[in-house]
This record gives C-alpha cells, sequence and structure tokens, in this order.
C-alpha cells in the first residue's frame, strides 16, 4: 500500500470514516498532480478517465486530505480554492498574481531563520507556516 493511502485510511479510521472507492480515486488522481489545482481539475481528469466520482464527493473529500496532512490550500484570497499534495514535498512558500492567478513557489532559509527567530523571541512554539505574497507578476505589470 502506498504512503498516501495508508496515511489518508488511517486518518479516516481516527475520524469513524472509511476509505471509500471515490475516496480512493480522488487521492490516487491528486497525488500524479506536481503542482496546484482546483475541484474542477480532478472532476475533469476523472472524468476524462471514465472513473465515475461526482464534485460533491471531491468538495467533501478535499478537506479530509487537507486535515490529514496529504493536501494543502494554496491561500489565495481573491481566486478559487487552489490545491496542491504536499506529502513528501519540500516546504515552499507562494506568491500568487491578483490578476492572472499565476502561483510561484520559493523557499527562501533567510525566512525561515526569521521566523525561527520569533518563535524564540516570544516563547512560541511554531509548528508550521503557510506564507503567501499577493501581488502582480511580471506579465501583468
Amino acid at each position: 500500500m502506498k504512503p498516501a493511502e495508508q496515511l489518508f485510511r488511517d486518518y479516516l479510521k481516527s475520524k469513524g470514516l472509511r476509505l471509500t472507492r471515490e475516496r480512493e480515486e480522488i487521492l490516487k488522481e491528486i497525488m500524479k498532480i506536481h503542482g496546484h489545482f482546483e475541484v474542477e481539475d480532478i472532476y475533469l481528469r476523472l472524468r476524462r478517465k471514465k472513473v465515475k466520482v461526482s464534485q460533491t464527493s471531491i468538495y467533501r473529500t478535499l478537506p479530509l486530505l487537507v486535515e490529514s496532512g496529504i493536501v494543502q490550500k494554496t491561500p489565495c484570497d481573491r481566486m478559487k480554492a487552489r490545491y496542491e499534495h504536499v506529502l513528501g514535498h519540500r516546504h515552499h512558500d507562494h506568491m500568487v498574481c491578483i490578476k492572472c492567478g499565476r502561483i510561484i513557489e520559493f523557499s527562501n532559509e533567510r525566512i525561515e531563520r526569521l521566523q525561527e527567530e520569533a518563535g524564540k523571541k516570544y516563547r512560541f512554539e511554531i509548528l508550521g507556516h503557510r506564507l503567501v505574497l499577493s501581488g502582480l507578476c511580471e506579465e501583468c505589470r
């Protein structure tokens, strides 16, 4: 069994839920995507493969995948919700163009160190963070 499926199965079991065929198909498809996606993207990909999954099931499954730590919602204030699977991926932050919706991923060790320093200064145990910089990409400026 693949790590994502086992993690999801264990998470669902802890909540008194089970891994249904639809949830399993949604998870498998999401794990094939190496970028950001919307609910509609998953729905269309599964439909093209003749896999019967409703959009409602996708909308209901995504919060479970987020809570389990497999998927993360990319904070985009002005746009449709976008997601990405993060299991086994290195932490990164995002820059989001408020005009076209382009998402640029970046990592910066200096930002990470500053956050650690802030946590120490205020005696705060940082368990995670999400940094999103909003603005205009090169094409939209």
